[in-house]
């Protein structure tokens, strides 16, 4: 077990079933020392785990609790495609596309559990750059959709 493994076993966190594969891209694509991450959302497989209308039919409390949930998801794509965790050296770019109500303006808070989890998992290697949209429906009516860049050693 490696250290962002522990880490996980340590908040008593576990990781979902890998994305499901659908249609002709890969939920995680590495090219010269990168992982490009395709948009994930709160699923354990091809099962979403909430769905809804940020603003609506979904709190900001959870879809904060979604935007965590994705981010084991995101994990859990990495941790198939690269064998181990700790390969990723650092995080480097998030954006986390919420499907919001009119009107609705916390975007940011939304998306905080995507990134709090990844910097208590990695430290200041999980810092990263972030944008966090609004948009209307999503797909599979998900509340919250991340994708990311990441860095990755050999």
């Amino acid at each position: 077990m490696g250290l962002i493994e522990a880490r996980l076993a340590e908040l008593e966190l576990t990781l979902p079933a890998p994305m499901s594969r659908f249609g002709s891209f890969e939920p995680v694509k590495l090219y010269g020392g990168l992982a490009y991450v395709a948009g994930h959302g709160p699923f354990d497989g091809p099962t979403p785990l909430m769905q809804g209308v940020v603003g609506q039919d979904v709190t900001v409390e959870q879809a904060h609790d979604a935007a965590r949930l994705t981010a084991l998801a995101i994990l859990a794509s990495l941790k198939e495609t690269l064998g181990e965790l700790d390969r990723v050296s650092q995080w480097l770019r998030v954006v986390g596309y919420v499907q919001t109500a009119p009107n609705f303006q916390q975007n940011a808070s939304v998306v905080n559990g995507f990134s709090d989890l990844i910097v208590d998992l990695w430290g200041d290697a999980g810092r990263h750059a972030r944008s966090a949209p609004g948009q209307g429906p999503s797909p599979f009516n998900v509340p919250v959709i991340v994708d990311a860049i990441v860095a990755v050693e050999a």
